[in-house]
């Protein structure tokens, strides 16, 4: 049914993003938040027998948005972790990436998915 390893490393990837957001450091958060976006999307093509080239983050994030079966505002939040960081390494568009990774396994994976 569930694979826990995935949850496992989902949970500690947002512990560790919501760590580091405490102590200023948004960078790190923004690359956890990433990883876990990434956990979510693996687990979402695992499950419907997708097969995937890359183990990376920002590879299967952007092979999610791609496909043509989500729902516009998945692909819309997919596409936020994707999105690069202005010259002043902050992100050009208001966006909490953990709370939309968090959003995105809800969305994809905790409803019977």
């Amino acid at each position: 049914m569930m694979n826990a390893s995935w949850q496992t490393q989902f949970q500690t990837e947002i512990e560790t993003a919501q760590s580091a957001r405490q102590r200023g450091n948004e960078g790190m958060a923004r690359v956890c938040a990433r990883r876990a976006a990434g956990l979510v999307c693996a687990e979402y093509l695992r499950r419907r027998s997708r097969q995937t080239a890359s183990n990376n983050a920002y590879d299967l994030i952007k092979m999610l948005a791609g496909l043509p079966d989500i729902p516009p505002q998945t692909a819309e939040i997919a596409a936020h972790f994707l999105v690069r960081l202005s010259p002043d390494h902050t992100l050009p568009i208001p966006a909490d990436l953990i709370a939309e990774a968090v959003w995105l396994k809800r969305d994809l994976l905790d409803e019977g998915a």
